[in-house]
């Protein structure tokens, strides 16, 4: 099988399964060896004249089982008689029941499922001599914790136990106190740590791009063979409906499949013909699929222990691979507690350009039109008739016409498309993309006005609407609203654009006057910051930072006081007229 010297975790586990009573806590990142580390001691202590399990192994998923049971079956090729069986849900009991009675030595199972055929009294596990949990720490945060207890209990106290995980959360501690004895840890690399052949690359941009993010950088890398975890199985679903209709060899895996649906994706990706495969967590564990290039994470799991394990789905058995994480600006906590934990910094990715695309791709189609094997034979025939229906075209000509056949669709998707705006970390405009974003020019007949107040401020489009309402007599018509973080901008007709900023500017907010003025468009650079490096106030699209101070002399508000919460709505009105609105309102009246 190409083996020649062991790995890591193989040499330093293997010795202790081929003795007796030891028990072993393995952790180790995917990809390091590990179903050999187990396979191939325990498969050389099978008594194969005894057709009784006498071996264990649990996993948490279909495609894990279905994985290992294959790898046992090649370890196994030349000892006659060695029967392996997978035990999952999906499939049909009744059959998995026959071959059972029939007599097997080695049982691959996910817990839910074995639990089923020892309530049946179809399994019998008083001859288990190993048992081993692969991926125990995804196992527990499944929820399988009480089916691995009813599990573990029915199988004989003088067994080898071994349990591998990528990381070591405490239910695991639980698990090694009442079943192990005195086991032996065995750390491959640090604790938790990640794989040093991974690189681990983050874009940070706006949560309305993300999927244009995503088909950037797939088209950047033409040779991509990779897997885009997804949250949930919709947002997995949808995310694999849209690469599909727009012409890339994509499939989803979730839950809601079938297990025949499943088998059969996972077959196609396997032998390439989908080289992008959209996955949740939960589908996705156990792959072991050879040579994927590429991990994409369309946003950052929940638990960073989940972020492990995709990222080990590449870079495999020392080889080198990429994880890519499509973020928004409320995700870098997660990017820093993930930096602490793998013990590795992430870069931070540039988003490349649609020249840039274009070019990788077009070398690309260079590289394979220069390797490509030619079947002297099978054209020879043809070939005549084609120099003659090509012969008033020069060497020039028919290049350019095959690189534009294979490539007038991407050039002129990219020649329209605008540049994805990339953010910073501090959810403003990244510095090497403000010069590049354009304007934000008023509609027609419309006047875009800026005002002091935005997203964090708890304003939201029906919040400035009621706001305008109520600082503007008579009726206002509104147009285009873009809400930022610190401010926003809003838009209305021309003929009241006068009126509506000298009666907004009348007018406070819990202490705090309310600045509405007109956009002047870009001017500066978008950070807040004049040349120099000094505080500006200048009210331009680039980005208003400036201090919000209340006009009692420079203490910057609390957030909690800020007005447009459900409370004040339902109640007083925050807002108010300064004595000065006042009076010019009485003047108004008489």
């Amino acid at each position: 099988m190409g083996y020649e010297t062991p790995m890591p975790v193989q040499e330093e586990v293997i010795p202790f399964l081929l003795g007796d009573d030891n028990d072993v806590i393995a952790l180790a990142q995917t990809g390091t060896g590990k179903t050999a580390a187990f396979g191939l001691p325990i498969l050389q202590k099978i008594d194969v004249p005894t057709y009784q399990p006498q071996a264990l192994i649990l996993c948490p998923t279909r495609e894990l089982c279905l994985q290992i049971a294959d790898d046992l079956n090649d370890y196994s090729k030349y000892i006659d008689n060695l029967k392996v069986l997978p035990v999952y849900g999906g499939s049909s009991i009744e059959s998995q029941i026959k071959t059972l009675k029939r007599g097997v030595h080695v049982v691959v199972a996910t817990p839910g499922r074995l639990l089923d055929l020892m309530n049946r009294k179809t399994v019998d596990l008083s001859l288990v001599k190993n048992v081993i949990m692969d991926e125990a720490d995804e196992m527990l945060n499944m929820g399988f914790t009480d089916s691995i207890n009813a599990i573990l209990a029915e199988v004989p106290e003088n067994r080898n136990m071994l349990l591998f995980s990528a990381t070591m959360p405490k239910e695991i501690a639980n698990i090694t106190k009442k079943y192990m004895k005195n086991p032996k840890e065995i750390v491959i690399g640090n604790k938790n740590e990640g794989n040093k052949n991974i690189r681990d690359i983050y874009y940070m941009v706006r949560a309305q791009d993300k999927y244009l993010a995503l088909k950037r950088i797939a088209d950047f890398y033409p040779n991509i063979y990779g897997i885009i975890f997804c949250r949930t199985r919709k947002e997995t679903q949808e995310i694999a409906d849209k690469l599909i209709q727009d012409g890339y060899n994509a499939d989803s895996l979730h839950g809601e499949l079938s297990q025949a649906q499943r088998d059969y994706v996972m077959q196609k990706f396997r032998i390439k013909n989908i080289q992008l495969l959209v996955a949740t967590d939960v589908a996705a564990r156990g792959l072991d699929v050879d040579d994927l290039t590429h991990v994409i994470n369309y946003g950052l799991p929940d638990e960073v222990e989940s972020y492990t394990h995709r990222r080990g789905r590449t870079g495999r058995a020392g080889k080198t691979g990429i994880s890519i994480s499509i973020c928004h600006v409320k995700e870098k906590g997660k990017i820093r507690e993930i930096e602490r934990i793998i013990n590795k910094k992430f870069e931070k990715g540039e988003m490349p350009s649609g020249h840039a695309i274009c070019e990788k791709q077009l070398f690309n189609l260079v590289d394979q039109i220069e390797k490509v094997k030619v079947n002297e034979e099978e054209i020879e025939t043809l070939m005549p008739q084609i120099y003659r229906k090509l012969e008033w075209l020069d060497k020039e000509d028919i290049i350019k016409r095959v690189v534009s056949l294979e490539f007038n669709r991407m050039i002129d998707y990219y020649k329209d498309a605008d540049e994805i705006l990339e953010v910073d970390e501090r959810g403003g405009r990244d510095r090497g993309e403000r010069g590049e974003r354009r304007s934000h020019a008023a509609e027609e007949g419309f006047t875009r006005f800026f005002i002091n107040f935005g997203k964090t401020d708890g304003l939201y489009p029906n919040q400035l609407i009621e706001l305008v309402n109520k600082c503007v007599p008579g009726k206002v018509r509104i147009g285009k609203i873009d809400l930022r973080e610190n401010f926003s901008f809003f838009e209305v007709e021309e003929g009241e654009a006068k009126r509506v900023m000298d009666s907004m500017n009348g007018f406070e907010l819990e202490g705090r006057r309310i600045s509405v003025e007109p956009a002047q468009g870009k001017k500066g650079d978008g950070d807040g910051k004049g040349r120099g490096g000094k505080r500006s106030y200048g009210r331009s699209e680039g980005g208003y930072k400036g201090r919000r101070d209340s006009k009692e002399g420079g203490r910057r508000n609390d957030r909690s006081d800020r007005g447009f919460n459900k409370k004040e709505r339902d109640s007083e009105r925050p807002w108010k007229r300064t004595p000065a609105a006042r009076d010019a309102r009485k003047k108004r009246r008489f």
